[in-house]
């Protein structure tokens, strides 16, 4: 006669192999491998059976259990498999399939990650400041005088509690220097703002990246040093880079660069600290690197120009 062990271990793998679907597998797993299962209870029973029973019952318990949950994972698996089939017997493998649209970054990101990553290489650490700045960051500590142009609503975006939309990212240079002493090496990406009249080359809202070198014995010969090894790394090696004297007021001594119309100064405080400050219009540059021949092109989000950079 067999054992009720084995009677419950036939019972249990029909009716596994009977299950039509995962919910019904599940509800005999439930009943005999549960908390409260047939199976489970015999667990419990051990402890009334006498020493000579328990070693014969307790193997045959582990064979059961392990039989049934081997049958369990099994047909499981089968179902699982089938319910696969039966979803992909629906699909036309020959029909052509749904196109997506690549994506890629804006030409702006895309120069900006660059410029960021040569200059990182130089050694330069980024800063950031914000958008919405004081009149004192963004001209008076930066020496331009009160009678300056650029001071003027005609120019500047001023907020109606007095402050304003930074007109340049040098403002990040000065909250820099406020912030840490040095020796100074960083840049500052970001965005700017002006009231120009928006044509091919003028835009309200431009990209900068500024930077700050200040140490003891820096010149500007490191300045046109730096400058010349980021164009050369954006642009190529056989770009051709040539400074001029500018006079603009704010910097001494001052230079344009061909490339970029960049600004230079050095000398912060020529008793110990020397240093130099540049601004790179990234706007003009992704110009110059993409051949793009109107800067409102950036702000039209026209698929058929942003698709040129995907």
């Amino acid at each position: 006669m067999p054992h009720p062990l084995e009677q419950l271990r036939d019972n249990a793998l029909r009716e596994i192999g009977d299950a039509p679907d995962e919910k019904t597998l599940e509800a005999v797993r439930v009943r005999y491998l549960g908390k409260s299962g047939s199976i489970s209870v015999w667990g419990e029973k051990m402890k009334t059976l006498s020493q000579e029973e328990r070693p014969v019952v307790g193997k045959l318990l582990n064979e059961t259990r392990n039989a049934v949950a081997d049958a369990i994972e099994q047909h499981a698996e089968k179902l699982r498999s089938q319910k696969e089939s039966e979803a992909l017997a629906s699909i036309d493998v020959s029909l052509p399939g749904t196109p997506s649209e690549r994506g890629s970054l804006h030409p702006l990101t895309q120069i900006l990650d660059r410029a960021i990553a040569i200059f990182r290489r130089m050694g330069f650490a980024l800063a950031d400041g914000p958008d919405i700045e004081t009149e004192w960051h963004c001209f008076d500590a930066l020496n331009t005088p009160p009678d300056h142009p650029a001071r003027n609503e005609q120019d500047t975006f001023y907020l109606p509690d007095g402050r304003l939309l930074r007109t340049h990212t040098s403002t990040v240079q000065i909250r820099t220097m406020e912030a840490a002493p040095p020796p100074i090496r960083v840049i500052a990406p970001g965005a700017a703002y002006r009231r120009d009249e928006i044509d091919a080359t003028h835009s309200a809202q431009f990209h900068q990246i500024e930077g700050l070198y200040v140490d003891e014995n820096v010149s500007i010969a490191d300045l046109k040093g730096a400058l010349e090894f980021f164009f050369r790394e954006l642009l190529g090696p056989d770009t051709a880079v040539r400074f001029r004297p500018h006079y603009s007021g704010m910097v001494h001594p001052g230079v344009f660069e061909e490339v970029n119309k960049a600004r230079g100064d050095d000398a912060y405080n020529p008793k110990k600290w020397t240093g130099y400050a540049f601004g790179l219009g990234m706007d003009r540059l992704a110009m110059i690197l993409f051949d793009i021949p109107d800067i409102r092109l950036f702000a039209q989000n026209d698929l058929r120009f942003l698709r040129q950079f995907a």
